[in-house]
Order: structure tokens, then sequence, then C-alpha cells
């Protein structure tokens, strides 16, 4: 049978091969390709087989089990980090959070402040919750125990009120202070929306707190205040749902005690955290044209720079907290009596005394209720500045917004220095 192979050119043909000579060594396997080097043409890949039936399952990409387990951290640290993870943006972001730097930068201060002072009355509210009893007939010898018997008492209750007191004051300040660098401009106005709500909240605080130790001038200014909403209408459900009856008396300290350690500070947490979410979100802005004009000196990292230079402020707070505390103590007066005539001298707090001016220079039939009506448009004005003002918004000066908050500013002090001015001769 002929062979299919054509037979090779004469002279061409292979020389073969000689065979060994006995005893040398059979010549060597064919050694494995080095790594890198260029494999040998490989034959035609057979048909692929058909690919069995189901459903195709991808591969799974598990994530490592220890990300962190490379980094240059302490194990401490690594622990904490692998299990919250998700805060790593929010970290990294406020290490490159900037605050400007310029003339009127300390007033950026004044809100840490006003929180620092919060946290101190969480903190003393806490240790007095421990031995003050919310009754009509213990709530006053409670506050004289914790005077006289509790071990370091006294400057505990000190400290819890010269710290609202503070607390608002520094409110107050931070207000005005973002008002006329007009911070509430786009698109911060629901910062400034959810700072007024603190500032009514924190001085809810300071109403339904004043009751609380009893005594005969808390007593009877709770009784005057709580009487100004009756001439509004529908004022007297509201005056019924905050005494708990017809006069201020026991069920009356209850209920401000339940709004003053329950509702408000639950409130409070709420509004505050959604605050400081806006505050980190849409960051400090500067006055208006300042950056134009080049009076912006730099800026500083939120941390830890603005936060250890906050932490410095929070510092100065405390020492002067404690300096007044020592210095310039609260007295407890006597125990409030329901059936004793009033006794002169009878205001509330100080953050309420341009309006108690203003309602005793009402004295007119209706003035009452047209001071109750003034308050209320200044305040929802007060509220919705930051939509009205629309030239701010546009990054231009609105001197007639200045001039309205300079009005109101006045107005306050003013107020305030008349009913401090005239019951100081009283005494």
């Amino acid at each position: 049978m002929a062979e299919n192979t054509p037979k090779p050119a004469a002279g061409t043909a292979p020389a073969k091969p000689k065979p060994a000579a006995p005893g040398a060594a059979k010549p060597a396997a064919p050694k494995a390709a080095a790594p890198g080097a260029a494999k040998p043409a490989a034959k035609p890949a057979a048909p692929a087989a058909a690919a069995p039936s189901g459903v195709y399952k991808p591969p799974v990409d598990r994530p490592d089990p220890n990300p962190f387990k490379d980094s240059k951290m302490s194990a401490v640290a690594g622990w904490f980090q692998e299990r919250f993870y998700v805060l790593n943006p929010i970290i990294d972001y406020l290490k490159h959070k900037e605050v400007p730097k310029h003339r009127l930068s300390f007033w950026y201060y004044f809100g840490g402040l006003g929180l620092f002072f919060f946290v101190i009355q969480i903190l003393t509210g806490l240790l007095l919750l421990q031995y003050y009893k919310p009754t009509e007939t213990d709530a006053f010898a409670s506050f004289l125990f914790i005077q006289g018997e509790v071990p370091f008492g006294w400057l505990l209750r000190q400290i819890h009120a010269w710290s609202a007191n503070l607390m608002i004051m520094m409110l107050f300040i931070h207000m005005f202070s973002t008002f006329f660098m007009k911070s509430y401009r786009k698109p911060r106005e629901l910062m400034w929306v959810s700072g007024f709500v603190l500032l009514l909240l924190s001085l809810g605080f300071g109403f339904t707190g004043y009751l609380l130790p009893w005594n005969e001038l808390a007593f009877f200014a709770t009784q005057v205040g709580t009487e100004v909403p009756k001439v509004a209408p529908g004022g007297a459900f509201l005056v019924e749902i905050l005494r708990g009856g017809p006069e201020v008396g026991g069920e009356t300290l209850t209920r401000m005690f339940s709004l003053h350690v329950v509702l408000l500070p639950g409130l409070v947490m709420l509004v505050l955290a959604a605050h400081l979410t806006l505050v980190q979100i849409l960051g400090t802005s500067a006055p208006i044209g300042y950056k134009e004009a080049g009076l912006i000196k730099g800026y500083d990292k939120f941390f830890p720079t603005f936060l250890a230079k906050d932490g410095i402020g929070w510092l100065i707070g405390f020492a002067l907290l404690i300096y007044l505390a020592v210095m310039f103590p609260w007295e407890i007066g006597v125990k409030a009596n329901p059936l004793s005539p009033a006794p002169l001298g009878i205001k509330p707090e100080w953050y309420f005394w341009a309006q108690f001016q203003l309602l005793k220079d009402f004295k007119f039939e209706g003035g009452e209720l047209l001071a109750i009506i003034l308050f209320t448009i200044g305040g929802v004005v007060w509220l919705l500045v930051p939509f009205i003002d629309r030239q701010a918004s546009e990054e231009k000066k609105s001197p007639i917004f200045t001039i309205f908050g300079i009005l109101v500013l006045a107005f306050l002090l003013i107020n305030t220095y008349r009913v401090y001015a005239e019951y100081s001769m009283l005494k």
C-alpha cells in the first residue's frame, strides 16, 4: 500500500540516529519551560463541552475579613476601625473641613460655648435628680438638703444655675453675630431655622426650671408668666395645660418638672443633631465680600486646629462658671406659700425682661393682646429672615436687614436695662 506522504528530495533525507553505545546514558527528558518562556504551539483545542444545565453562578468576591491588618495604627484603633469603617468618610471629611480666619473669626466660638454649657446642664442636672423630689411638700426641702447636706451639693446647684444663664447668653450672642455677618444666607437657611428653634427651646428650659426650687419668688413669677397667654384666643386652654388646673400648685410643679427633664431635652437633642449635621455639611461662612476683598487671612483645619481653639474657649468658660458659682451664689429664698400675698419685686428671669417690660408698657385695654401679636409677628419674621433677605442670598449687602437687627437688639437691651434699673431701686 503506497504512502500518502510525498518522498523527500534526494540529499535531504534526515540522517538516522546512531545506536547508543552500550552503557551510555539515556538522553534526558525535555525540561519544563521556564516561567515566562514562550510555550510551544498548542494543538488545536477540542470543541468545548456543552455547559451543564442550570443557573449560572458568578464567582463571589468576598471582602478581606481584616482590611486594616496592614495599616499603621494601634491594635485598639484597628479594632474600632474594623468595626466602624463606615464612619471613615465622616472622619476624613472632618479632617479636611476648614474654617476661614478673619478679623471677626472670634464670633465663631460662641456657638461652641453654648453647646459646652448645655453639656454642663445635662451632667449637673442628672446629679441633682438623685436628690430632688418634684412634689409640693418635698421640693423646697430637697433643695435645702442638696445645699446643706450633700457633699459639694451647694457647688453643684450653683454650677447648674449659672450654666443655664451662661448658655442662654452665649446663644443670644451667637444668634446676633450670625445675623449681622449674614451667615443665614443661602444655602444655610435651615441652619438659621434650627438655631432659632434651639434658642426657643432653651428659653423653655429656663421657664420650666424656674419653678422647681418651689420658693416664693419662683412661685409668683410662674403665676404671672402663665397668666399672660389667657388674653390670646385659645390661651386659657394652654394655661390650663401648663398649670394642670386653674391655679399654680403641686400639679403645676409636676408638669414643669416633666417638661424640664423629659420633653424639652428630647426635643433639644433632635434639633441639636440636625443643627450640628448642617454645620458640618455646609461649613462655616465668611461675611459678605470678605473673600473678594482679600480679608480672609487663611483657613484653620476644623480638626484638630479649630477644635483645639474651641477647647481653650471651653476652659475659659468653665473657669468663669466656677468663679460665678463660688463668688455670686444664687439664694434659695423662702418656701412658697400660695396663700400669702405676692412680695414686691416679682419678675421673671433676665432673658424675659424685655418682653415683660413691653407688657407693662401696654397696660391699656387690649394692650396685652397687642403685645402678644407683636411678639408673634416679630418671631415669625426673625425666623424667616433667610428667605426674605434676597440680597444676602445673592452675596450682596442688605442694609435694611442690618438696621432691622440693630432695632431688635436695641429693643432687647433697652427694655432689659429698664427692668434692671427699676427693680434695683427696690432692694
